[in-house]
């Protein structure tokens, strides 16, 4: 949350009754603000231009009716839209757009200047390498906790939980984009992408692998080894999760019309329209009943807040078991959703 004044006059505030001085600086204007005491319903501003004081005007200042301040509105979240997206990557944020005395606020953080707002910028980025993803301009609130004012515990320790360690391994994975991240799972829009699959017995099962993986290390109709990718995904297509497959997603450059034929009648190439997600990431041992377990607590929670989760799901194994400690290992269990809308 970021409460400031923007240069040009896109805020421009004006006086109400408070118990001290304020002063706010604009591009070659000091304003003072005097307030006037409690048992007082009138007060004065002065403006002071060039080192010369004069009084100016005199309102009137009316409990039953107390003044608000103007604000050009759509210029303001023009600003935003033009502005925010730039805090991570190398062409930043517009300092000069924001008074030095400007007041940044979150559940965990609070600058009472642009200097100390940018160093907590550059202190994120060092910490999550963020890609940040403006999708509408709204008051600042963090979709993970409930706590949202400062200082909010709940919002430190889910700023630790984000730094947990998952591996995963340097190779091509499936494009998304991040919608929303809750305190349980978060909301993904997925790309379509190309799948090779055969059929498999159980989500945590590898039946059916050895077929995937044949085809991408040549047997197909050109003998052609296509770059392995991650995940790998087993899907259950109904609510009894009895019908399942094992996939192996393709390289995104590759489309239907320029693949190699599967030389295992078993094995079948299919193409996937992506779309929304709803993801639960967890490390450790798998069993099918942990699968399971993971999946009933993700349909509930997405369920409780409104959304409406598709038949079936998918479980994604990112690493090598055998090469990989279980306790940074990374799965995620995937539900497709009917639609997601804005809060």
């Amino acid at each position: 949350m970021a409460t400031s004044h923007l240069s040009d006059h896109i805020c421009r505030p004006i006086p109400h009754r408070s118990a001290s001085f304020r002063r706010l600086t604009t591009t070659n204007t000091t304003i003072i603000f005097l307030s006037p005491p409690k048992c007082s319903k009138s007060g004065s501003f002065l403006v002071k231009t060039d080192q010369k004081s004069k009084w100016v005007v005199r309102l009137s200042l009316v409990e039953q009716n107390p003044p608000k301040p103007t604000v050009d509105m759509k210029r303001l979240v023009d600003f935003l839209y033009d502005d925010f997206p730039h805090i991570f990557n190398d062409q930043g944020t517009d300092r000069t757009a924001y008074d030095e005395r400007v007041t940044f606020l979150d559940p965990i953080t609070k600058f009472d200047s642009i200097s100390g707002y940018l160093f907590n910028i550059a202190m994120l980025k060092k910490l999550f390498s963020p890609d940040l993803q403006l999708h509408w301009v709204k008051q600042d609130h963090w979709d993970s906790i409930q706590n949202n004012d400062y200082f909010s515990l709940e919002g430190l320790l889910d700023v630790i939980k984000q730094l947990r360690i998952y591996e995963t391994p340097d190779l091509e994975t499936p494009k998304y984009q991040l919608l929303k991240r809750t305190g349980k799972y978060e909301v993904r829009k997925y790309k379509p992408f190309i799948v090779v699959e055969a059929d498999g017995d159980k989500l945590a099962g590898s039946t059916g692998f050895n077929g995937v993986t044949g085809y991408i290390f040549g047997k197909n109709s050109t003998a052609e080894k296509i770059p392995m990718t991650t995940p790998i995904f087993t899907e259950a297509f109904d609510a009894d999760m009895s019908k399942v497959s094992i996939q192996i997603v393709l390289p995104s450059e590759k489309d239907m019309s320029s693949l190699p034929y599967p030389s295992q009648e078993a094995v079948r190439l299919r193409r996937v329209e992506g779309g929304i997600a709803a993801v639960s990431k967890f490390s450790g041992e798998l069993s099918e009943d942990i699968v399971l377990e993971k999946e009933k607590a993700l349909r509930s929670c997405v369920i409780r807040d409104g959304l409406k989760p598709k038949l079936g799901c998918l479980l994604a194994r990112y690493n090598d078991p055998g090469r990989t400690w279980s306790s940074i290992m990374r799965h995620e269990v995937l539900i497709w959703l009917e639609e997601f809308a804005w809060d």
